[in-house]
């Protein structure tokens, strides 16, 4: 290959509007290829850490020991992840509703599910963060990529307007650092967008297993309410 029409020089000799185009998006795909890779790690840690809580909680365990179990990690409700802070938001809420006196049995469970679901709308929003920023660069990329070979072009056919002889030698070194615009504009998209879709998928699993806990845990609380106010 030419050492005129190797990659790197098509780079540095694009004019500046090219290059910055160029620039963005390169920024654009280290900060998206960081978010694929920590994102890679929280889903892997949240299927692990879903899957280890629902066979302790499903073991046979004591609900009170579970929750004693996990002070040991710490007094801030934000230290405890994923289906495990579901666990700990509804049950505290509940114990503390059901400490009082003469509590009733449907006003600890409404408490004790409307703190679960708070707990469910935080671990949405971690399973969905980064995601908008994915899905933004794959959808405007190839169009950010685009705008620079269309600048580069017009820049090349106005040098060939001046150009005593027109022929593809004179052009083909100006169209190419233009299309390379194009080439990095999918480059930053095409890996954006699978990983978008993937995670978009892994989220909703998740989600899907934390809504059915949730709901399998308020059943659980739902008869032991009712079971102590019979006693009463």
């Amino acid at each position: 290959m030419n050492e005129q029409l190797s990659l790197w020089s098509l780079v540095t000799e694009a004019s500046l509007v090219v290059q910055l185009v160029m620039l963005m998006l390169f920024i654009a795909s280290l900060v998206s290829w960081g978010m694929i890779v920590q994102r890679m790690l929280y889903f892997r840690f949240a299927k692990k850490a879903l899957e280890s809580f629902e066979s302790e909680f499903w073991s046979g365990i004591d609900l009170s020991q579970l929750f004693r179990k996990g002070n040991v990690k710490g007094e801030n409700a934000d230290s405890f992840f994923g289906v495990e802070g579901i666990f700990r938001a509804g049950f505290k809420e509940f114990s503390r509703l059901r400490q009082q006196v003469g509590a009733d049995s449907d006003a600890v469970m409404e408490g004790s599910e409307r703190a679960m679901r708070v707990a469910l709308s935080r671990e949405e929003e971690s399973l969905h963060a980064c995601l908008n920023y994915l899905a933004t660069v794959g959808s405007t990329s190839p169009y950010v990529g685009l705008f620079g070979t269309v600048w580069g072009i017009m820049n090349s056919f106005r040098g060939l307007a001046n150009a005593q002889q027109a022929t593809l030698a004179t052009v083909a070194p100006g169209i190419s650092e233009a299309l390379v615009a194009t080439a990095m504009g999918l480059f930053a998209a095409i890996p954006a967008v699978i990983a978008y879709n993937r995670f978009v998928s892994r989220a909703d699993a998740l989600m899907n297993r934390y809504e059915t806990f949730s709901d399998e845990f308020s059943s659980i609380l739902h008869r032991q309410a009712h079971a102590a106010s019979h006693k009463s």
